[in-house]
């Protein structure tokens, strides 16, 4: 049956080139992938809305929402076999979102927008970090040769991470820290440092090395410390997130340390690049 609706090509649109005829449908797993990644966004853009209306513990819910559903929507289509090039590029733009537009805008009208125009151009300032950041991790992602750090180590603070670490001034002043127009400074510098971060050529260790392995005696006490996390997490939130964005800050010059110890050097680069290509130099 025709519809006035185009075809649904998750990986491009099929050629002449042996790739075999197209399909009239589409198995379901295809699309829940793309189904989570939009509702990353919806709740990404409904914290914005929150914020706005001064429903601001609501607001920044809906962002670490939309946070934690754009995280794991390319795991789900990894494990449902259901990663497209479709997939990828909606995955893209959600991040901008998530991780650039709706956490500035929080920050902003929360605090920010009480430093006036300083305010303004630090939440600017990230947003567009936060962009640069994840071209570049696409850029990298991209490469066919791929250097053995990458499998270990982030350059820079991943956006997912910055997201959380920007809405600090946020969680202070859900616990009472007053938001006065010294605080919206305050603020406005840590925004921009979080954004250097996301830019940075700091090595920020990612956990994800194949190689990463727990001892079986720490299996228990791992999964209890999981459990504790998250049951203070839902008693108190708050306190639980400055907690958490302080001590990762706090655990940045330590990987970098331990870059240093492993490879011999601070710089970031893949061996045979040349100075013409751009993911040398960024």
């Amino acid at each position: 049956m025709e519809t006035p609706f185009p075809p649904f090509e998750p990986n491009g649109p099929a050629d002449d080139s042996g790739r075999g005829p197209r399909l009239r449908e589409i198995p379901f797993r295809l699309i829940i992938p793309n189904l989570i990644t939009i509702l990353a966004i919806c709740a990404g853009l409904t914290g914005i809305r929150l914020a706005f209306e001064n429903r601001y513990e609501l607001a920044v819910g809906m962002v670490l929402l939309a946070a934690f559903l754009d995280g794991i929507d390319g795991r789900v289509a990894r494990l449902m076999k259901a990663t497209s090039k479709f997939g990828a590029q909606m995955d893209s733009l959600a991040d901008i979102v998530n991780f650039g537009v709706a956490p500035a805008l929080v920050v902003y009208v929360f605090a920010l927008d009480q430093a006036r125009s300083i305010g303004w151009i630090a939440a600017l300032i990230y947003s567009i970090a936060a962009g640069l950041r994840l071209a570049r991790f696409n850029v990298m992602a991209e490469r066919e040769n791929k250097a053995s750090w990458q499998s270990e180590y982030f350059v820079g603070v991943p956006a997912p991470a910055g997201a959380m670490l920007v809405l600090l001034p946020v969680y202070l002043g859900f616990l009472g820290l007053t938001t006065d127009r010294t605080f919206a400074y305050l603020s406005s510098a840590y925004t921009v440092l979080i954004a250097f971060l996301l830019i940075s050529r700091l090595p920020v260790w990612s956990g994800k090395s194949e190689g990463s392995r727990l001892r079986r005696d720490l299996v228990l006490p791992v999964m209890l410390g999981v459990v504790l996390y998250v049951a203070l997490l839902s008693s108190f939130t708050w306190e639980v997130m400055v907690v958490t964005a302080v001590l990762y800050l706090c655990t940045l010059p330590f990987g970098a340390r331990k870059w240093k110890r492993k490879y011999g050097t601070l710089t970031i680069e893949e061996p045979g690049v040349g100075e013409d290509d751009i993911g040398r130099h960024i």
